[in-house]
């Protein structure tokens, strides 16, 4: 069962590595002109929202969590909101309006235009993600999507898609989170300002 086991685990790491691999050179240039908005968007005093569901909400917070927080050095907070964390805001909009609006509510209390919206969905076709997504084009947010599969229908609405081309939603988020450390430093080496 040991050598199985182990088996199992080299299998795993070489295609997460081999998808990471190929991913990120083919998708390098999207990375850097997303961080570059993220740059300006803060720079001028923006925002970052964030939101997704299950594992992508939990990314959502996570990028949240570095960029107010820190990533790698001391520097002033970040404003970054993750529409994932906040019990009676998710509880009531999905009791009084229905689940689908939990992040569209947010994104029209809290959005204004020049900000940067930042949708994490592996299939893509998340009601709930989709309908905050429009909401945030229209006011005006920079969109973007972090998708896998065939990216659904997010990858189609937002401005900025980097989509992983994978069905199996683990790998996916791997990819989905090493994104959003990426952003995570090249904003804070880049940044002016900070």
């Amino acid at each position: 069962m040991l050598k199985a086991m182990i088996d199992a685990i080299r299998q795993t790491v070489s295609q997460s590595l081999e998808l990471k691999k190929n991913f990120f050179a083919a998708n390098e240039e999207r990375i850097a002109r997303v961080a570059q908005l993220v740059c300006e968007a803060l720079e001028s005093g923006r925002k970052i929202l964030l939101y997704g569901n299950g594992g992508s909400a939990a990314d959502a917070q996570h990028i949240a969590a570095e960029m107010v927080g820190r990533f790698q050095r001391e520097r002033r907070p970040l404003a970054a909101i993750a529409l994932t964390t906040d019990t009676s805001i998710l509880t009531s909009i999905g009791n009084d309006y229905g689940y689908e609006q939990v992040f569209v509510r947010q994104i029209r209390a809290l959005g204004s235009n020049g900000d940067v919206a930042i949708a994490i969905s592996t299939s893509g076709n998340s009601r709930n993600v989709l309908l905050a997504t429009e909401a945030a084009r229209e006011i005006g947010l920079i969109t973007v999507g972090l998708t896998g599969c065939n990216g659904g229908k997010l990858g189609g609405i937002v401005q900025h898609h980097l989509n992983v081309p994978h069905s199996l939603t683990s790998r996916v988020q791997e990819v989905h989170i090493m994104v959003g450390h990426l952003l995570c430093e090249l904003v804070e080496t880049y940044m002016k300002g900070l």
